[in-house]
């Protein structure tokens, strides 16, 4: 078919660099390259040249083109493991990849361990809250904040009482007191809808005092007293483990034997009178 005038002809355009076909418009999609090992190892490695250490020993070899590394990491039946990429030269390890990556996972687990506290809790108060109950709540929040933890409060208004806000500030005022041996105060307190929020982030380890420390079971115990409770007596300990075992009930006692009813005579049994004969005179 001849073309149409002032159109040239399509040329086919041939490139060498061909891509994969994947029966479709459009490459499936990886999800798991994002987070794929991206550690150089063996033939991955870039670099012509790179300084290379011994895994075994942590002696440094030296800088050696990558090829004889490799070759001299081959003898040894190892990988070349790439450590450091941003080094010039980059650093290169001689060491087996499985154990290699194995300790630095071990290592992160061993690091996340170590790391105490830095989950953030929180804590929620009624604007008429029970003194008790206050007392409790606090003492929940300072063991949180001794723990290294974040506290965030929740100052709570019910019904009617958002017409007195100044009480919610100084209950959060009371609460800032009460907690400044254990932490300070990182957002101050203000209102968000009906309730005032305000956290507390932990002072350092070294500079906690705890002020509620021997609250325990809903009331303050002093540390003699507290003593006391653990070293109780063994003789009164026994009685009352003897006391709360649960005996197991006694058997019902039996019944007597049922004597047996007296005979009765029956009629057949009953004594038979023989009839006299009286002789006619």
């Amino acid at each position: 078919m001849p073309s149409r005038p002032n159109q040239p002809d399509t040329v086919a355009i041939t490139n060498n660099t061909s891509r994969p076909t994947y029966g479709g418009s459009r490459p499936p999609f990886n999800r798991g390259s994002r987070f794929a090992d991206q550690t150089r190892i063996n033939e991955r490695i870039r670099a012509l040249k790179v300084r290379v250490i011994d895994g075994s020993n942590s002696h440094q070899i030296g800088v050696l083109p990558t090829i004889q590394a490799l070759k001299l990491a081959r003898e040894h039946g190892l990988d070349l493991v790439e450590i450091s990429p941003n080094a010039d030269p980059p650093v290169c390890k001689i060491v087996n990849y499985g154990k290699y990556k194995y300790e630095i996972e071990k290592k992160k687990k061993e690091a996340a361990k170590a790391q105490k506290g830095g989950k953030l809790k929180e804590m929620k108060f009624r604007i008429g809250i029970d003194p008790h109950d206050y007392l409790i709540k606090i003492s929940h929040a300072e063991a949180f904040l001794s723990e290294g933890n974040k506290v965030r409060m929740q100052l709570q208004f019910k019904g009617r009482q958002m017409a007195h806000q100044e009480l919610g500030f100084e209950l959060a005022k009371r609460i800032k007191s009460d907690l400044e041996g254990t932490g300070h105060v990182d957002q101050d307190p203000r209102m968000a809808g009906r309730n005032i929020n305000m956290q507390i982030s932990p002072l350092p380890e070294k500079q906690r005092v705890r002020k509620f420390a021997n609250f325990k079971h809903g009331r303050f115990i002093d540390a003699e007293e507290e003593d006391n409770e653990h070293e109780a007596h063994p003789e009164d300990r026994h009685h009352d483990e003897v006391d709360s075992e649960v005996k197991p009930p006694a058997p019902p006692a039996e019944d007597p034997p049922a004597e047996d009813p007296p005979a009765v005579a029956t009629v057949a049994e009953a004594t038979v009178v023989e009839p006299t004969v009286v002789s006619a005179v």
